[in-house]
């Protein structure tokens, strides 16, 4: 939470914006954007993605992860957030350079109403390979079932879904800014 913490305090004066209005502008209370900026929550997936499209952020910006040389990340590992809405959970696995445009995600998700993300940044394009299971997938009016081995590519600035449709559904996810 201490990097989430001092990230949103960076990135909310980038933008130039005052605790109140980033707090409108994502939809929640600003008492909770005061307590995750002092460290304190345990914010869900939903409350840091309406952040991150709040500050026209790439969500990986709110992790910065250290770099190593050579970087590995065991199954389990990686900073993990849950959705509110479904069983679903998102470890950031690689973040790219603020000049590079993609971070790499492993999605592990069970039947059940799935994740429906609103529209991210314009201009973001999302990749899923699926691992395992069987998915939904793809523009929330439109998604398409893929099995393991299949792969989708659609607009992230369009609301969009996430849905397993058996359980044990893993995939990887790449959100690519273009």
């Amino acid at each position: 939470m201490d990097v989430v913490s001092a990230a949103l305090r960076r990135e909310r004066a980038r933008a130039g914006l005052t605790l109140t209005e980033v707090a409108r502008r994502a939809g929640i209370a600003k008492s909770t954007l005061s307590q995750l900026e002092s460290g304190v929550g345990n914010p869900s997936l939903e409350t840091l993605w309406a952040l991150c499209v709040t500050l026209d952020a790439p969500f990986s910006r709110l992790l910065d992860p250290p770099r190593r040389r050579v970087q590995v990340v065991r199954a389990g590992e990686g900073a993990q957030f849950s959705s509110e809405h479904g069983d679903y959970q998102a470890a950031l696995l690689a973040s790219c350079s603020p000049h590079a445009r993609c971070d790499v995600y492993r999605i592990a998700a069970e039947p059940g109403p799935g994740r429906l993300s609103e529209a991210h940044m314009s201009g973001v394009v999302e990749h899923v390979l699926l691992g395992s299971g069987r998915a939904l997938v793809g523009l929330a009016d439109d998604p398409v079932e893929l099995g393991p081995g299949d792969y989708v590519a659609y607009p992230g600035d369009l609301p969009h879904l996430f849905r397993a449709l058996e359980p044990g559904t893993n995939a990887c996810l790449v959100s690519e800014l273009l």
